[in-house]
């Protein structure tokens, strides 16, 4: 039984020794790209368009009624 539980210790350590480096280098890699700046310039024009289309999806909602027509012309 002991030395099972050895066997299971040692390998857990060694496991997460490699889980967290495995982690770490994925992390760098994260950094490295999401700080590269053609990555930084196409965030900032996705997000661009996300504000666009939820700032004219809300007044587009407020002006049509649920036809799809200005509320003047529904009626």
């Amino acid at each position: 039984m002991i030395p099972f539980l050895l066997g299971a210790a040692v390998g857990y350590v060694l496991g997460a020794r490699a889980g967290r480096e495995r982690y770490e280098q994925l992390a760098r890699t994260y950094r490295r790209v999401a700080d590269h700046p053609a990555v930084q310039g196409a965030a900032g024009i996705a997000k661009a368009k996300v504000v666009d289309t939820v700032s004219a999806a809300a007044t587009g909602h407020r002006e049509h009624g649920t036809n799809g027509h200005t509320d003047a012309s529904a009626r």
